[in-house]
């Protein structure tokens, strides 16, 4: 076939078509060419001119292009001007044809009534809604019907209803040309149809009083249409039930009420069903009662209900009420009259717990075929946005007037401005629920009719994509571009919903009650000392200091507070607690982390105020550590790290410091990091007593190791290769058993590289001291560690440190029994391993003497305890309460192990242990004790250490004992984890109990007469 034929031009037609997206190219080229169009040039498979070229490219941009060019044509057979404006006027352009490809439902009335295509031109004229409405059934805007008062319409019956459908949709196309094109946004557009909706329930009201006064007589009636739901918040969809309560009274006092209420009712039927017929449902089954209830309700007896009957959903469903029909001045008085009692359903027992029930039942009753497609009700849906919006809003906004907002969007700004929501969560949420109503939007204008089901079918999804702007980009077309923005909102809005609506937070600011969160300084006074604040106005001061001005850090203390003070309540000490908060928010300032922490993790805000009530010893570390509060928000993170992994890290930070105080710093904060990390686990119960001390152990061991690092390189320099160099641990450290308290309790032995000689020892002498200096050096910022050498030969009268082979000599010569029993728990902790492990070989023999302890050397050790006994228990101390040398306490168990350790370890492998629970079921094990006195020993041994990390703990002091009664043995009782409330008399009781039980056993045992 020769070039240039007809054919040969359809084919290019065809193609050029295909290119801007025509499916069926032939029909477009045909239409586009034809009358009354004249915009294609078939000859050359161009665009005639360039205004249908532009023309042609926004059909081309269009959800539907065949779809919008069919109704295009089916517009100009009825009024051939708007292809005109289409080439001419990009506004018109901009508007209609995504419309007409967006909405064949409105496309369809366009093609009924084309010239309604005017209503895309030029501003949306808000205030003239509701005027031509009106117009449409001779109804008079200035005189609105309020009941049986009011201009009725003109126009009745069928004529009205098809009347106001014609005005209706006009408007609609007004409303969905401008948001398409976007014009209009979400929050405008749901507004606009929102007012829409009311314009034309004042429209039909007006045609059903119309319609009452021709049938006859009538009991006069004032009539208050109020809005619920979206409809009140004025975030309408295009196609959704209209929530309504009606609200009637009788017009004058005298009126017979039975005969107003009758007329009302009659009323507001009417008035639904010409909505119905027109556009959508009127739903009154939120009034009370439901549809059990009676249609229509004076204001006396919807009060009556609320206050006595309504349930949870009930006020939530209130929260948006706003009077939009009938009698204005009537429904004001109805949302005025329930507000108060809205804005005090979160005080309801289990408010929250039944709002959640609520969310958990809607997701209960979406049918699985559909719940993945489902994103008005589903996971990840717009419900999830609005019950976590309003729960925040009803549980806080019964002190906070800004949060009394009708619109899901406006919520979020105000959630977002006092502070309950971080500003990168509301963005977020935001961003998601305007991505969800637009889906919504554009699903429900395609038929008109109301769906919130994404489409399965592929082809229907690509129009879904191209009608919300979509293009393709390298995720795929821009139906696989729509899908992946769908899934991500869908996953945030789903992680934001757990994190808000489960937030524990919520429940304790629900428990204040409504009058707590607005009190004057005198009425907050009295509340403080009600709650077992000691010095209120103290306390009141804190909070005026917390929560004065305007700033977002005010903001959030002032959606905190009303919880918090709730939880130091509960708390040993609620005054320090409320101080100590006061000092750490001012210690971090404006750090922005820190509130919106406690905000959105309610764990951290109940376990800081516990902690800070009950832990001076805890209030002064995080004082100094503040950033420490980041560990509270997961468990996993207060879980003691590995020694290894803690010496590297010491090492690491010490390595980058020249100075050695500099570097000895660091690690002392790396280990009050690692402190604070196992007194929060072990006042929140996360971590039992043998892991306390193991962990505890493990820190010091990692410190004394890493410092000894840092004396050596100051100290020595390029001598250190001159020296062997290691630290024993001694006592509770040698035993991995460290209480909070304890000190470092070491041996320093070293032993020279060469022959010995005085500048070696001099040098071992100066590291020792060195160390134990930049150890117990006072500071702000973090708990000294005293390196403890008395336990050495010759005590504190002897060297401070010696060689190994000085100390083989004074032991093979001068070992005094109680110098032998502090080596059985003698372990090597830091420096030279090898040397440590000589030293062990050397004393082994000692502390495991072949053949036991003669009976001298026994004889001897029981003197010592019963010097211990009777001359170191402190001045005043009550023997029976002392921990560490009271009769059961820890040096009793001790001795008595360790007693059985010299007479038997040398036989028996499982005693030879530096534990004392260790050596303890060892001993059991061997039968050297029952197992019924092995367990009294552990028992009053556990007791008695709990109870002394306890004292520490909550007074930040060492201390031994037990107090008799009072406050602090409160205190020490919530340290131990009993709840708040337990009796401290049987605290104390227990102690008693344990350590005369204790006793009994070292009198069998330790004191046992020696056999013959």
């Amino acid at each position: 076939m020769p070039a240039g034929t007809p054919a040969q031009a359809d084919r290019r037609s065809v193609n050029r078509l295909a290119r801007l997206s025509f499916t069926d190219g032939e029909a477009a080229a045909g239409t586009l060419a034809g009358e009354p169009f004249g915009w294609w040039d078939a000859s050359r498979a161009e665009p005639v001119d360039d205004s249908a070229a532009v023309a042609l490219a926004a059909l081309g941009r269009t959800a539907d292009p065949d779809a919008a060019l069919a109704a295009l044509a089916r517009m100009a057979s009825g009024d051939p001007d708007v292809l005109q404006a289409v080439r001419a006027d990009p506004e018109v352009r901009g508007r209609l044809l995504p419309l007409l490809a967006a909405s064949p439902a409105l496309a369809e009335h366009l093609s009924a009534r084309p010239q309604d295509w005017t209503a895309l031109r030029g501003s949306l004229d808000l205030d003239a809604i509701a005027s031509r409405l009106a117009a449409a059934v001779g109804a008079d805007p200035a005189d609105p019907v309020t009941g049986t008062a009011g201009t009725p319409a003109r126009i009745v019956g069928d004529e009205a209803v098809t009347a106001l459908r014609r005005a209706y949709r006009r408007e609609l196309v007004a409303v969905a040309g401008r948001d398409l094109a976007g014009t209009l946004d979400l929050r405008a557009t749901s507004e606009v149809l929102a007012d829409l909706a009311a314009a034309l329930m004042r429209a039909a009201l007006a045609v059903a009083a119309a319609r009452l006064a021709s049938a006859g007589r009538q009991g006069s009636c004032r009539l208050a249409v109020v809005g619920m739901g979206k409809t009140a918040g004025r975030e309408l969809n295009y196609v959704s039930d209209v929530d309504v309560v009606f609200v009637a009274e009788p017009a004058e006092e005298e009126a017979d009420p039975e005969a107003a209420l009758a007329t009302a009712a009659r009323l507001a039927a009417e008035m639904m069903r010409v909505c119905r017929a027109v556009a959508w449902e009127v739903d009154a089954g939120l009034r009370p009662e439901g549809k059990n209830g009676p249609l229509v309700r004076t204001l006396a007896s919807h009060v009556a209900y609320y206050e006595r009957w309504a349930s949870t959903w009930e006020f939530q469903a209130l929260l948006k009420a706003r009077p939009i029909a009938g009698d204005r001045s009537l429904g004001q008085r109805y949302v005025e009259a329930l507000a108060p009692l809205v804005w005090r359903a979160a005080e309801r027992p289990d408010f929250v717990e039944d709002v959640r029930r609520m969310r958990r039942r809607v997701l209960a009753h979406v049918p699985s075929r559909v719940a993945d497609r489902e994103i008005k009700l589903g996971r990840g849906g717009l419900r999830d946005v609005e019950f976590a919006v309003q729960l925040l809003q009803l549980v806080h906004g019964r002190g906070d007037d800004s949060l009394r907002v009708g619109g899901t969007l406006a919520a979020l700004d105000a959630l977002r401005d006092g502070g309950y929501v971080g500003r990168d969560d509301a963005v977020s949420l935001q961003d998601a629920y305007v991505f969800l109503r637009t889906t919504e939007h554009r699903l429900q204008l395609r038929r008109l009719h109301r769906t919130h089901l994404v489409p399965d079918d592929p082809a229907d999804r690509l129009w879904l994509a191209r009608a919300m702007g979509y293009r393709g980009d390298h995720r795929g077309d821009a139906r696989a571009v729509w899908e992946a923005e769908w899934g991500l909102h869908a996953r945030e809005v789903r992680r934001l919903h757990e994190k808000l609506f489960y937030r524990p937070l919520l429940e304790a600011v629900a428990r204040v009650p409504s009058e707590a969160l607005r009190l004057t300084p005198e009425e907050a006074e009295r509340r403080l000392a009600a709650l077992g604040f000691a010095q209120p106005q103290a306390a009141l001061r804190h909070l005026q200091a917390l929560t004065a001005g305007l700033s977002r850090r005010a903001a959030l203390q002032r959606a905190l507070l009303p919880a918090l003070l709730s939880y130091f309540a509960d708390a040993p000490d609620p005054d320090g607690g409320l101080l100590a908060y006061r000092q750490i928010s001012d210690a971090l300032g404006a750090s922005p982390w820190y509130l919106r922490l406690l905000r959105d993790e309610g764990m951290v805000a109940t376990r800081l105020a516990f902690l800070l009530g009950t832990s001076r010893y805890v209030v002064r570390m995080l004082a100094r550590a503040p950033e420490a509060l980041q560990l509270l928000a997961d468990d996993q993170e207060l879980r003691p790290r590995p020694s290894a992994e803690v010496l590297a890290a010491m090492r690491d930070a010490a390595a980058r410091q020249d100075d050695a105080a500099a570097a000895v710093a660091v690690i002392r904060g790396i280990r009050r990091q690692e402190l604070l990390r196992i007194a929060f686990a072990d006042l929140l119960g996360l971590l039992d007593l043998p892991g306390v001390c193991e962990a505890l152990s493990a820190v010091t061991d990692a410190t004394l190791d890493a410092a000894l690092g840092v004396a050596v390189r100051d100290a020595a320099g390029e001598r250190s290769s001159s020296l062997r160099f290691a630290l024993v641990a001694m006592g509770r450290l040698g035993g991995s058993e460290v209480g909070y308290g304890s000190d470092a309790d070491v041996l320093f032995v070293y032993e020279p590289s060469g022959a010995e000689d005085g500048d070696t020892g001099r040098l071992a002498i100066e590291i020792a001291t060195r160390l134990h200096a930049l150890l117990a050096a006072p500071s702000a910022t973090d708990p000294p560690l005293d390196v403890d050498a008395d336990l050495r030969p010759e005590g504190r009268n002897g060297p401070l440190v010696r060689s190994l082979a000085s100390y083989a000599q004074y032991y093979a010569r001068w070992a005094q029994p109680w110098e032998k029993q502090a080596l059985l728990r003698a372990r090597p902790v830091a420096g030279d391993a090898g040397l440590g492990a000589r030293f062990m070989e050397l004393i082994d023999p000692l502390r495991f003497p072949r053949g036991g302890l003669n009976r001298d050397e026994a004889r001897e050790i029981r003197r010592l305890k019963g010097r211990v006994d009777s001359e170191r228990l402190p001045r005043g101390a009550d023997p029976r309460l002392h921990t560490k040398l009271g009769r059961g306490g820890l040096a009793d168990v001790e001795w008595t192990v360790q007693l059985l350790q010299l007479q038997h370890a040398a036989a028996l492998p499982g005693l030879r242990t530096p534990r004392t629970l260790e050596a303890l079921r060892a001993a059991a094990q061997a039968r050297l004790l029952p197992g019924a006195q092995a367990d009294v020993l552990q028992t009053a041994w556990c007791s008695a250490m709990r109870v002394r990390n306890a004292l520490m703990l909550v007074r930040d002091r060492a201390d031994d004992q037990l107090p008799a009664g009072g406050a602090a043995v409160v205190a020490v009782g919530r340290a131990l984890g009993l709840p708040a409330g337990f009796d401290p008399g049987r605290l104390v009781d227990d102690y008693l109990r344990d350590a005369r039980h204790a006793r009994r056993v070292v009198e069998d045992v330790f004191y046992a007469p020696a056999p013959s």
